[in-house]
């Protein structure tokens, strides 16, 4: 893992988000991009100097989010960007090269009954990015345990799993694998392949009307520092998704989410 980006939003939150991308960029030896994207809508007549403004405004912020933190001698870039939120991000990740997104759950300063706000929401669910969210306040450790929770282990994209094992390969993570059998199952879906069983230490069946339900009914025996779920049509929130914005009473998470591109 090579390049980490970080979106900052102005939540209470942000300077203790930053850090922990500090601290797992450092781990990897990675560099960190941390941006801010910003749209203006202007009439005709107005002054061209708005978005001059705008961009220099938004610099300072980041610029001055960055002075709050540990660099730890990790190279840290600040980008800002103009346009639209998600095409924006997807467009900056691929022309940066980077491996993973790493989101606050919530990058505005939002209700405290919200898990995943509007904007956070709407990157995980309408880009392919490789995503970890880390919980607020959530201060960086190694990861020891991981639980990767499927209801399918069918794999064809092969560069899905390439996180997961750079995570797994750099703190020498015990990797266990849940399999939630849902009403959407079908035949095959439990048959892992090789690559993905070269990752898995041990392997759980489990049957639950949700992935996540199956999740909750596991979670305590696997003790995880780790939760990877997957990003795909019927994934882990497959109805939570449907909105950007997922309430704590839908799902909630103590510890950091993985969440892989989608693999089928």
């Amino acid at each position: 893992m090579k390049s980490i980006l970080v979106p900052v939003g102005s939540s209470k939150n942000a300077v203790s988000h930053l850090q922990y991308a500090v601290d797992f960029a450092k781990a990897f030896g990675a560099k960190l991009y941390v941006v801010q994207v910003y749209n203006v809508y202007t009439k005709a007549g107005t002054m061209m100097k708005v978005d001059e403004m705008i961009e220099r405004e938004s610099l300072g912020f980041l610029k001055s989010h960055v002075a709050k933190v540990n660099k730890r001698n990790v190279e840290i870039i600040v980008k800002t960007f103009k346009g639209k939120l998600v095409d924006t991000l997807e467009s900056a990740c691929k022309a940066l090269d980077v491996d993973l997104i790493m989101l606050e759950p919530r990058t505005n300063s939002i209700k405290d009954e919200v898990y995943l706000g509007k904007t956070s929401g709407k990157i995980v669910k309408q880009t392919n990015i490789p995503a970890l969210i880390v919980p607020e306040g959530y201060v960086y450790k190694p990861i020891v345990k991981i639980l990767l929770a499927l209801k399918s282990a069918i794999i064809k994209k092969e560069e899905a799993l390439l996180p997961l094992k750079a995570i797994k390969n750099q703190f020498k993570s015990v990797v266990n694998l849940l399999l939630v059998k849902t009403q959407y199952h079908n035949e095959g879906d439990f048959d892992v392949n090789d690559e993905l069983a070269s990752l898995i230490t041990n392997t759980t069946y489990s049957e639950n009307p949700t992935t996540y339900q199956g999740v909750l009914e596991h979670y305590k025996n696997n003790n995880p520092d780790l939760l990877c779920v997957v990003r795909r049509k019927r994934g882990f929130f497959v109805k939570k998704w449907e909105k950007y914005t997922i309430l704590k009473k839908d799902f909630t998470s103590n510890l950091p989410v993985l969440v892989l591109s989608g693999i089928k």
